[in-house]
C-alpha cells in the first residue's frame, strides 16, 4: 500500500531535476508492485527530527517483519566502487570521487531506528500486560537503487556492497528478496512453521504507519520558498468548500454570514472526482478510482483546527471526517 507520495519541488537546477526523476522512477516501480500488498507499506520522500538530527529517507518501506530505507541516486555515465567501499563515477569523460549512498542510507536508518526505539512503548504492545515490547529482533535494511542507465562497474566491489545496489528496474525484485514473505499475514501459529522471525500484528503495523506520517515533516512547515507540486496531482486529493447561507440580520447588529464546511474528495493520482467508488481497509475508509484505479484517504487535516488526528467514519451510505481535537464533524462528499 503506497502510504505517501513524492513531493515535487520545481527547481532550474540540473541536478535537482535528476534527482527528483530518479525518485519518481523508484516511486513508480514500488507503486506497480506494492499498490495493493497487504503486507507492505511504502512511504516515499520523508523527513523528519530526533535528537537534534535530521533524517531525510528517499523511500521507506515498512513490512510485517521490519524496515528498508531505499537510497535513490541518480547517475549518468559510470560509476565504479572499489574494495574499500569508495564510490567514483565518471561525468563527460572526467572521473571523480562522491559520498557513498550507502553510508548515506545508512545514517537516515540510525536515526529512525533511534525514533522509534524512543517510542516503543506508544507502537508496541506489552507482552502479557507486563513486559514492554521492543524493536529488537526486527529487520532493518537498506539499499541502493541507481538510474538505469548508469554502468555499475563492480569488478572490486566488496559482496556485501554488491548485494545492496540495484538498478530502478529492478527495485521491487530485490525487495521482496530481501523480505522473504510469506503467503499470508504470519499468525499466533506462526511459531510452528520454519519461519520464526519476529513480526508486527496488524495494530502495531497501524500505530507505526500512523506515528511515521505524524512525525514527518511537511512543506509548508518547511517554510520553502519554492513552488512545490504532488506527484501526477494538480491539487490536493481534497479540498474544502465553503458555501454560504443568506445573512441573518438583526436590529443595530453586523449581518453574520454562517458558513458550512464540508471535504470533497478528488482522486490523488488523476484528479478525477468521477466514479469514486468507497472502501475500508486496514487503515480506514478510502476511494478507489475508477479510472486509473488509485487508492485515496479519506482521512484530512481538520478544516476547522487543522489538527492530523481525526478519522473517517460512516453511518449508512453516509461518509464523515471527525476530529478527535475539536470534535468537529465534516462531512466528507464524492
Amino acid at each position: 500500500m503506497i502510504l505517501k507520495d513524492k513531493i515535487l519541488t520545481t527547481s532550474n537546477s540540473a541536478k535537482i531535476q535528476a534527482g527528483q526523476k530518479q525518485e519518481l522512477d523508484v516511486a513508480f516501480y514500488l507503486r506497480r508492485a506494492f499498490k495493493d500488498h497487504p503486507q507492505v507499506f511504502v512511504f516515499n520522500d520523508l523527513k523528519f527530527k530526533h535528537n537534534d538530527e535530521t533524517a531525510q529517507i528517499d523511500h521507506l518501506i515498512v513490512y510485517t517483519y521490519g524496515f528498508i530505507l531505499i537510497e535513490s541516486k541518480s547517475i549518468t555515465g559510470e560509476v565504479t566502487i572499489n574494495e574499500h567501499q569508495e564510490w567514483s563515477r565518471s561525468y563527460r569523460g572526467n572521473w571523480q570521487g562522491m559520498p557513498s549512498p550507502i553510508k548515506q542510507v545508512e545514517l537516515q536508518l540510525a536515526v529512525l531506528k533511534s525514533l522509534l526505539r524512543a517510542n516503543a512503548p506508544l507502537l508496541l504492545p506489552k507482552i502479557f500486560g507486563k513486559l514492554q515490547q521492543g524493536f529488537g529482533g526486527r529487520e532493518w535494511q537498506s539499499v541502493c537503487a541507481i538510474s538505469s542507465n548508469a554502468i555499475i562497474n563492480r569488478d572490486h566491489t566488496p559482496k556485501a556492497t554488491q548485494e545492496r545496489l540495484v538498478k530502478s528496474e529492478f527495485i521491487a525484485d530485490k525487495l521482496l528478496q530481501m523480505m522473504k514473505l510469506p503467503a499470508s499475514t504470519p499468525n499466533a501459529l506462526h511459531f510452528l512453521s520454519t519461519n520464526v522471525r519476529p513480526w508486527f500484528n496488524e495494530e502495531s503495523l497501524g500505530k507505526i504507519c500512523q506515528f511515521i506520517l505524524e512525525k514527518n515533516i511537511s512543506l509548508s512547515s518547511q517554510n520553502h520558498s519554492n513552488a512545490t507540486t504532488q506527484i501526477n496531482e494538480l491539487k490536493p486529493p481534497y479540498q474544502q468548500v465553503v458555501t454560504h447561507t443568506e445573512p441573518v440580520i438583526e436590529a443595530q447588529t453586523e449581518p453574520e454570514v454562517a458558513l458550512s464546511k464540508e471535504i470533497v474528495l478528488t482522486c490523488k493520482q488523476c484528479n478525477s472526482s468521477a466514479s469514486l467508488q468507497p472502501r475500508s481497509g486496514r487503515y480506514g475508509y478510502f476511494v478507489t478510482c475508477g479510472i486509473c484505479e488509485a487508492n485515496t484517504p479519506m482521512k484530512a487535516p481538520c478544516p476547522q483546527c487543522s489538527n492530523a488526528h481525526t478519522k473517517a467514519s460512516k453511518r449508512k451510505d453516509s461518509y464523515s471526517l471527525v476530529c478527535g481535537n475539536c470534535d468537529e464533524t465534516v462531512p466528507i462528499r464524492f
